[in-house]
């Protein structure tokens, strides 16, 4: 299943006005073009309870390809909307060490069966609650940028004249596990792409483009979908 969603930033508060003529007068619109497509490999039976627990973990290993703590952060608030029971993964690590720690911690998702099929480490995530575990693999980078900006101040006042623009791209995947059959019931994947605008006449307006934020919400309602229907 495939959505493709469209996010368009306003410039808020003291200069929104200007923002907003500047907007209008050049041309621009800072969107974010997102799609949001959803595999089930099953289905997840009941749906999560409160006495159940759902876990957000991220790749750890490379410094050069980690899923932010901020992403992190932002999909587990999301999801902790009262209606299920989000712990941490620094609490989770704490409680399943050291198998979950960083340098211990599986590579991909495809190593974990193994790691929860060991009778120790299936004995202590029972006893942590966690009834499903969500992977995250991705990160937010930057694209192209250009525009260039020049500001002076006088004696009758100062000003900026010019236009930056840059790119970011937010590309994610989920994967979640249902603990109580140790078995992957499908997958998110998120691809959201925006361009950040600066236009100055006197003032600087910045139009930012929530790249990350739109990829956060679009992983949070489908994971959400798969934990709370159960279909």
């Amino acid at each position: 299943m495939r959505h493709n969603r469209l996010y368009c930033a306003v410039a808020w508060g003291a200069g929104v006005k200007l923002g907003f003529v500047l907007g209008i007068t050049l041309g621009l619109t800072a969107c974010v073009s997102s799609s949001i497509e959803q595999i089930r490999h099953t289905k997840t039976g009941t749906p999560v309870t409160k006495t159940e627990s759902v876990v957000i973990l991220g790749r750890r290993q490379h410094n050069n390809h980690e899923t932010e703590n901020s992403f992190l952060e932002c999909v587990s608030d999301e999801l902790n909307d009262g209606q299920m029971s989000v712990i941490s993964e620094k609490k989770f690590q704490d409680q399943m060490f050291p198998w979950f720690e960083p340098r211990v911690a599986p590579l991909t998702t495809d190593s974990l069966p193994r790691l929860i099929a060991q009778e120790a480490v299936a004995e202590r995530l029972r006893q942590t609650g966690v009834r499903y575990i969500v992977w995250l693999d991705g990160t937010t980078e930057d694209g192209d940028n250009g525009g260039s900006m020049s500001c002076a101040a006088g004696p009758a006042g100062g000003g900026c004249l010019g236009l930056l623009w840059w790119e970011k791209n937010a590309a994610y995947e989920a994967s979640i596990w249902d603990m109580h059959n140790s078995e992957s019931v499908g997958k998110v994947s998120v691809d959201a792409k925006g361009t950040s605008y600066v236009p100055a006449f006197i003032i600087p307006i910045p139009l930012i483009a929530r790249t990350q934020s739109a990829a956060c919400d679009g992983v949070a309602n489908q994971v959400r979908e798969f934990l709370q229907t159960g279909n």
